[in-house]
Parts: C-alpha cells; structure tokens; sequence
C-alpha cells in the first residue's frame, strides 16, 4: 500500500508525563535525542504530514517551523476533547481514494517497521506494552492488553472508510460503536499489524528508561567489547568527526596520554575507558582539588603544544557571530524572548538582543594576541576518570570560529568553568526544572557538586583568566547552547534563561571585574 498521507494525532495534554509536558505537547518530549514527533519525520521524511495539535499549540507550531524538515500542516483542534478531535478536518486534506497512515504521537516505531502491502485497513497490535483497549478475534473490546492492545496506530484504504468520525469523543471508541465498518454500513473487520519492538511512552514512569542526552543526534556510538565506534550519521556528524580525527592524530603525535587509545580513525575506533565520566563520581574536597589540579596541566599541556597568531574573524564567530546566529533561529520561539527584560528566579534580566553592542565590546576587549591548540568541548561530560584516577580527555571541538585545531585559550577554560560552576552536565541530561509561567520563569539545575571549587579554579589559573571575562564568556556559551540543544524544547528555553542570569551577574557587577582586572 503507497502511503502518502499520514495524521498524527498529537493533541492532548500528556498530563501522565508530569513535569516534562509542564511547558510543551507530549509530542516535543525527547526521546532518545529526537521529539517523539521527530522519530515519525526521519522514519517517513518524504510523507505528508497532517499533524493534529491542541495543548501548548502555539509551542508546537513554533518549533515545528524552526526546526521541523518535512512537509507537514497543522490542524487546531484546540476546544475540543478526545481522540477523535481534529481527524475529520485533517482528512479534508487527503485526496478520495488514497490511502493513509493515522498514528498517535507517543509510539516511537522500530527500525524495522515498514508499511504492509496489501491494500485494506490495518490496526496496530502490541507487543510487549498494555493499552486499554483489546482487538481480538475482529472485536474490539475496552479490556486491558499487553498483546492484543490496540495501540493506537492504524492505516485505512481511504478517507471515506471513517468519513462519519464526529467532530469530538474517543476514537477507538467510535469504531466499535460503528462497528469497525464506518460509512459504508457493512462488516470489515481490521487486519492486525503486529508492532514488535514499539516502545510508547505515555508514562512519567517511562521516561528515564530512555538514553538521555550523552549522544547528540547527529552520530551514532556503539559499543564492541572494550572498544567504542563513534560515526557522524548526518552532514554535521560526518564533519565533526573529520576534526575529531585530526585532533587525535596531533596529540597522538605529541605524546600526550591523556586520551583514549585509538585504534582506527574512519572510523573512530578507540579504547571503551574503564571509568566514569568527572561529574558522576562522588569526591570529597580534597579529591576534587586533586582532580582539578590534573585537569588544569593537562590543558595547559595542551595550550603549550603549539601556537598560531590570533584571527579576529574567528575570535568574533566563535562568541558573538554564532551565538546571535543561534538565537535568531529560536527567538520567536523563546517566551519573553523579545522583552526587554525578562524576570528570571525573581531578579529582571537585560535581553541579550537589546544589549548586543556593549556586550560585544566588553568580549573583544579580551582578544587574546595568539591562539594556542584546543580541546575546545572540556566540559565533565567530556573528560573521564580511569578506575586508577587518570584524567582522559574525549570528544574534542576540533576548531575555533573558522580556524582549525587552535583558538582562544580561555574557551577551554570557561569551558571546564561550565562544568564547575554552571552545572552544565546535569543540564545536558534534562536534570532540570523550568517552569514558564505567564509573566515570569524559574529554573533550577541539579548540581554537579563542584561549586566549592569556583575559587580554587581561578587560583590555579593564577590570573591568566579574569572571574569577569569567565562569567562573561560563560553566559555566551549558554545562549549558544539554545539550538545546540535543539532536540528538547525546554532545553533551548533553559539555555537561554541561564545564559539571559549569567549575563546580569557578568553586566551588573555581581563577581565583576574589579578595577585593574582586565588585561
């Protein structure tokens, strides 16, 4: 059967998924990376989408258009109840006679699911998940099954098999009452399409079995015995992955040890470390402090390997040019995001896009007079800790704005500060809360647990970074991380509100610059 067409019905409010539908429709939460919604797009990208919205609509529509890459078109059914709410409509849209796909949101399909091709009408069957209602033997009945649930997936010959669908109600519901049969008055029973390997995620419950954030979308990591391949899957993977490779190559040729071995380069196949990453170990303050001291002379070792002269083109594009880029992309889907100020855990914080220019001055004025080579990513999420206590350094940046392997050094050191300060890592795993409310937001991170080392970073560092110039560039890459962290939409309103609270500390004169600070 050629599907062309394909409903998602993605209204609802998800209320079963508790804080992570606080902000947005179920059909945004992530999982494994991607919007539930999202698995649909890259399992199907050359369908036409007819996606069915209600709760948090004007959130959905809005990152739909700012990040969504397949034809689609909504349809408000806000107002009205149930399942059946909005199908009628989205099937106005459907030429007579075509096929079409009609699925729920929160079923996230298998690799290996592919549309059957016969012709005729087909119900979704689980396998291995309970829903409400059963289909057994033709007959639909409101019974409780883990393998004969009806999982809220179907595929009918054409629009005028459930031409009668009311305007509102449940639907699963309207088909038995109509005896499965819609317009045409006689008895058709569905055929059953078995959806082995189909995960639904409709539970708060269900939520933390998922991966996380540890692996953006765009590579791929699998594990073989005690050795990790890493593979970009799109475009931006596939050139992450060629800096990556040359980083390694360097280091490997300078002797520096603190990386994982690596066995091939395309593609990467390097040692699976026998350790954790910094954040998720428990150390008292004394093992901090050692732990930092080492993570601080391996940078330094690698800031001493090679140099090049500064490049302000570059210098511009990593904290400002990509930055402003990133935020135009999610300022109109941002609340608040084009107030002047905006009131974040109770203090008014100046917008970054009415105080561009003076921000801008006071980053330049930090240019530093020659570049030296990068990790250019050393946040904890991206150094680790062998079982003996050896720091070891993974997934490096590769590049600086438009210039390869080198940059400016204080990046790799607000980097680890985003670590130490800023909790990023907790962040990057959704270990958040965000409340939007109507005139205002909270927000609040779970700790790394390594705030008590902010005054011993600067101490190390002996002055060759300023506590404004760090607070400064760490507000950057916190608005930076507003598209970065595209796949989750309370991350990209996280990002920014932290970024929007870093930058008042910085502007304000909380922990500024005193007089005689800056170089």
């Amino acid at each position: 059967m050629e599907v062309k067409h394909i409903i998602v019905q993605a209204g609802g409010k998800g209320t079963r998924m508790e804080h992570l539908t606080h902000n947005k429709p179920k059909a945004l939460v992530p999982i494994d990376n991607l919007p539930m919604i999202f698995h649909l797009f890259r399992k199907f990208p050359d369908r036409e989408f007819l996606i069915i919205g209600d709760y948090k609509y004007e959130v959905l529509e809005r990152y739909l258009a700012a990040f969504s890459d397949v034809s689609y078109k909504m349809i408000d059914a806000r107002g009205k109840k149930g399942t059946c709410a909005g199908i009628g409509e989205a099937m106005s849209h459907i030429p007579d006679g075509e096929p079409f796909m009609l699925t729920w949101c929160d079923l996230i399909l298998p690799d290996e699911y592919e549309i059957p091709s016969g012709v005729g009408n087909y119900i979704g069957i689980s396998k291995g998940f309970r829903c409400r209602w059963s289909y057994e033997e033709g007959k639909l009945e409101e019974s409780p099954s883990d393998e004969h649930g009806v999982a809220g997936h179907f595929l009918f010959a054409e629009k005028a098999e459930i031409a009668d669908v009311p305007k509102e109600g449940e639907f699963v519901r309207w088909l038995r009452d109509a005896g499965i049969s819609g317009r045409h008055g006689k008895d058709s029973t569905f055929r059953e399409l078995p959806l082995d390997r189909t995960k639904e995620y409709g539970l708060i419950s269900e939520y933390p079995e998922q991966k996380g954030g540890r692996c953006r979308p765009f590579n791929r990591i699998t594990i073989d015995g005690d050795r990790l391949i890493k593979e970009g899957i799109d475009e931006q993977g596939r050139k992450l992955a060629v800096r990556e490779r040359a980083w390694y190559a360097k280091v490997k040729d300078e002797g520096f040890t603190n990386i994982p071995k690596i066995y091939e380069t395309d593609p990467l196949i390097m040692e699976r470390i026998d350790g954790k990453n910094i954040f998720e170990y428990e150390l008292s303050y004394e093992e901090k402090k050692e732990v930092l001291g080492q993570l601080v002379g391996c940078l330094r070792r690698l800031h001493e390997m090679d140099g090049c002269k500064a490049d302000e083109a570059s210098y511009y594009e990593a904290y400002i040019g990509k930055t402003f880029d990133r935020l135009s992309k999610v300022r109109g889907l941002v609340p608040f995001a084009d107030d002047e100020y905006v009131t974040i855990n109770g203090i008014s914080c100046r917008n970054v896009f009415y105080c561009r220019k003076e921000l801008e001055d006071a980053v330049m004025g930090y240019m530093p007079k020659e570049f030296r080579f990068l990790h250019g990513d050393c946040t904890f999420s991206n150094m680790m800790l062998r079982s003996d206590g050896t720091p070891v350094m993974i997934d490096p940046r590769g590049y600086f704005g438009n210039t390869e392997l080198y940059g400016d050094p204080a990046y790799d050191w607000v980097k680890l500060y985003y670590s130490i300060a800023g909790n990023y890592d907790q962040f990057n795993l959704r270990r958040f809360r965000l409340d939007i409310r109507e005139k205002d937001v909270t927000l609040n991170i779970d700790s790394n647990g390594w705030e008590d080392m902010e005054d011993e970073f600067f101490r190390l560092l002996n002055e060759e970074v300023t506590r404004h110039q760090m607070k400064l560039l760490h507000s950057i890459i916190y608005l930076s991380l507003t598209t970065y962290a595209w796949e989750d939409y309370d991350s990209v309103c996280g990002a920014f509100y932290k970024g929007l609270q870093l930058l008042e500390e910085a502007m304000s004169g909380i922990g500024s610059m005193r007089k005689g600070e800056r170089k």
